[in-house]
């Protein structure tokens, strides 16, 4: 397989923090490869099975209150929650999976600003690491990967680290 061209589309809607969306692009870019050149990671994906040549996701940058408001009108859930994702691709059954003109749309990230922020203040981190740690644990369940048990859990994030010290290595 060619390597995919990768389409990123970002939308800060969180007044608190302009982020650097061309830059966090180019790492969602960069983290999306990586996990695609790891077998154990790819072969397990919802990519595996099809052919394509895009792949296309979203993020959203915003607020608690708005995770807030996504989770308890998209998900029955009662809280601000740091991430959301919706995995619009793994989600859907294999034979309903929808590859539009060789471009698979994985779904969007969304990402609460403020939330961040404060948990990486608590983990003593910069708000950049928090927030690019958080891009690659979406980009996991993206690819269809979850942490309903421990190992799971464990894999993911071990493929988190991975993939951000690569890219640290290249200096994105």
């Amino acid at each position: 397989m060619t390597k995919p061209t990768i389409n990123i589309f970002s939308e800060n809607i969180y007044e608190g923090w302009q982020v650097d969306e061309a830059k966090l692009i180019t790492i969602g870019r960069k983290i999306l490869e990586y996990y695609m050149l790891r077998p154990d990671i790819y072969d397990g994906s919802c990519l595996k099975p099809h052919i394509y040549d895009t792949i296309s996701f979203d993020i959203l940058y915003c607020d608690g209150a708005k995770t807030h408001e996504i989770n308890r009108e998209y998900r029955d859930k009662d809280y601000v929650a740091d991430i959301i994702t919706f995995a619009i691709f793994a989600d859907t059954p294999v034979e309903e999976r929808i590859v539009f003109d060789g471009e698979i749309n994985l779904g969007e990230i969304i990402l609460a600003l403020d939330k961040i922020t404060q948990s990486a203040l608590e983990k003593g981190v910069t708000k950049e690491e928090e927030l690019c740690f958080l891009l690659a644990h979406g980009i996991m369940h993206l690819l269809g990967y979850d942490h309903q048990t421990e190992d799971d859990y464990n894999f993911v994030v071990e493929a988190q680290k991975m993939a951000l010290n690569k890219i640290k290595d290249k200096n994105v």
